[in-house]
C-alpha cells in the first residue's frame, strides 16, 4: 500500500503563539527533521507561523505521521515550557490532518502552505518569509528538512526548468 501525502495543520491552544524568538522556529525544525527521518516520513512542504504551523508530508508507513507529531510536540512543549519558565500545552489539541489526492492537488497545497505568510500580510512574497520551505522549493536552497514529492520532481527532469515552473505557480494571483 502507497502512503499517501497528508496536510497537517497544527495550532497555538486559544490561536495563541507557539514560536517567541528566532531560535524557537530552528528548534522546531530541527525536531522535526530528526523525527521525520527517525520514523521514515518525507517532509515536502512546511511553514511556521507565529501561531501554527503547516506541514505537507507523506509517511512511509501508516502511523509514520502520528509518530512524526507526538514526538515533535513532546520535544517542543518540553523546549518551550523549560526556555520560558511555563506549563502547560501549546497546542489547541491534535492536529487538523487532510489526505492529499497527489495527482490533483499536491502543487496546489505546496502553494497554499508557502502562501501563507502572504495571506496573512506578513510578507509582500513567499520568498521574504524565513519560516517556510519556499527557498528550497522554486530556488533549490539546499535544506536537510526537505524531501520533494515524485510530482514535485516531475515537474521537470531539469533542475532549471523544474526550479522556474515552481516558481511560475505563484505569479498568478499571489494573494491566493
Amino acid at each position: 500500500m502507497a502512503c499517501v501525502p497528508s496536510h497537517i495543520i497544527q495550532s497555538g491552544n486559544n490561536r495563541q503563539a507557539c514560536f517567541f524568538a528566532e531560535q524557537d522556529y530552528q528548534f522546531y525544525l530541527e525536531c522535526l527533521g530528526e523525527a521525520c527521518e527517525r520514523y521514515k516520513v518525507s517532509l515536502h512542504a512546511y511553514v511556521l507561523m507565529t501561531n501554527h504551523v503547516h506541514l505537507l508530508m507523506t509517511p512511509d508507513k501508516a502511523d509514520g505521521i502520528s509518530s512524526v507529531m507526538q514526538s515533535l510536540g513532546r520535544r517542543y512543549v518540553q523546549y518551550v515550557n523549560f526556555e520560558y519558565r511555563r506549563s502547560g500545552t501549546l497546542s489547541e489539541g491534535r492536529q487538523k490532518s487532510s489526505l492529499v489526492d497527489a495527482e490533483d492537488c499536491l502543487l496546489r497545497c505546496y502553494r497554499y502552505i508557502e502562501m501563507n505568510p502572504v495571506r496573512a500580510s506578513m510578507v509582500e512574497h513567499p520568498a521574504d518569509y524565513k519560516w517556510s520551505s519556499y527557498r528550497s522549493n522554486p530556488y533549490g536552497d539546499v535544506s536537510e528538512f526537505i524531501k520533494p514529492h515524485s510530482l514535485y520532481l516531475a515537474i521537470s527532469g531539469q533542475l532549471e526548468e523544474r526550479l522556474a515552473s515552481y516558481r511560475d505557480l505563484f505569479l498568478t494571483d499571489i494573494n491566493q
